[in-house]
């Protein structure tokens, strides 16, 4: 089983009120690429910060990272076009970063980033893949992708209130820059990532399709912007049987709605429930108040945990909880004192 995370960035992440996946806007350039070292090494390497919500949650990539380092699994990066340098190993596709989804085109280079991540996951080894992104900005690409192909269009959200409306108007201006309406590129997908979609949904998509064509069994482990990139395999034509792992914040969203999509694009769902109320912790407390709720691969972590993907795990959820808070300690260290990481309790609403 192979771990891959795939990482990238996108302007509409830029937007006032779209995302909560880092301190700050300039801050947030540098989440994907911090996610992915905490991931390979533990703690952030090259990039300068510790990705935090502006009320101080910590990312999801500490509850990866904890899982990883308990199960030992095999991880790779996925860069598909981010802001920032990365000093995690990466397979990098070809192209830039994703375009606000206001603009005529968000990825130009969808095709390009589609095929050779198909190519990618073609040539793989391994049995099984669990696919996980790290993105700012993704549930409103998702449900700009959702949109364009007339899928249903219920996503999530990193932030505790969906800001829904500010989606669906972000949405609609982007269609229509694009000269789309709704459901128009269901034949087309490729073209839905172009128009409004984002680097992470063309790499995710491409991948998926190469390795389920090539036999790979698939998990795609995320909330409502792995559903979107389920829709993007189905719309091209791929039936194999496809996976999904997501974590109970994301079920129990009242905002979005994981188990229809997954209903109407014939997946596999599995939700895990991490146990964060048996605990007392800021590295899990936030994620109780409604932040983040899921990325970089929470929800597929917890179910290797479980053992609901692979073999039974001799790890227990306790077992995680100690790791959460060792990594989360970890990282904690590494903050300068004025980084909303280095004193959450401070700016929790």
């Amino acid at each position: 089983m192979k771990f891959v995370l795939t990482i990238g960035n996108t302007e509409t992440a830029r937007i006032d009120g779209i995302s909560a996946a880092g301190a700050n806007p300039d801050l947030m350039l540098h989440t994907p690429s911090a996610d992915a070292e905490i991931l390979s090494y533990g703690r952030p390497t090259q990039a300068p910060v510790v990705p935090v919500s502006p009320t101080g949650c910590p990312t999801p990539a500490v509850v990866s990272r904890a899982a990883r380092e308990l199960l030992e699994f095999e991880s790779v990066v996925l860069n598909a076009g981010t802001a920032k340098p990365t000093t995690a190993p990466t397979v990098t596709v070809p192209g830039s970063t994703g375009q606000d989804i206001r603009e005529e085109t968000a990825v130009p280079d969808a095709a390009e980033k589609f095929d050779a991540a198909r190519k990618y996951g073609k040539s793989l080894p391994d049995d099984e893949l669990v696919v996980a992104e790290t993105i700012p900005g993704g549930t409103t690409t998702a449900m700009g992708v959702l949109t364009a192909l007339g899928e249903p269009t219920a996503v999530s959200s990193s932030l505790p209130e969906n800001p829904l409306e500010l989606k669906r108007s972000v949405v609609a201006d982007g269609l229509e820059a694009s000269e789309l309406a709704e459901g128009d590129a269901a034949s087309e997908p490729v073209n839905a990532v172009r128009a409004v979609g984002d680097p992470v949904l063309a790499a995710v998509s491409g991948l998926t399709v190469g390795a389920l064509e090539s036999g790979t069994d698939v998990t795609l482990a995320g909330g409502t912007q792995m559903s979107a990139a389920a829709a993007l395999v189905r719309h091209y034509g791929v039936e194999a049987p496809l996976s999904q792992t997501t974590t109970s914040f994301i079920a129990d969203d009242n905002s979005a709605n994981v188990r229809k999509l997954a209903d109407a694009l014939d997946l596999d769902l599995t939700v895990t429930n991490p146990e964060f109320a048996r605990t007392d912790h800021p590295s899990m407390d936030a994620y109780i108040r409604g932040e983040a709720k899921e990325g970089v691969g929470m929800g597929g972590a917890l179910a290797l945990i479980t053992g609901e993907i692979t073999a039974d795990s001799a790890v227990t959820m306790a077992d995680l909880h100690e790791r959460i808070v060792t990594v989360y300690d970890r990282l904690l260290a590494d903050a300068p004192e004025d980084h909303p990481a280095a004193n959450p309790d401070s700016n929790v609403a």
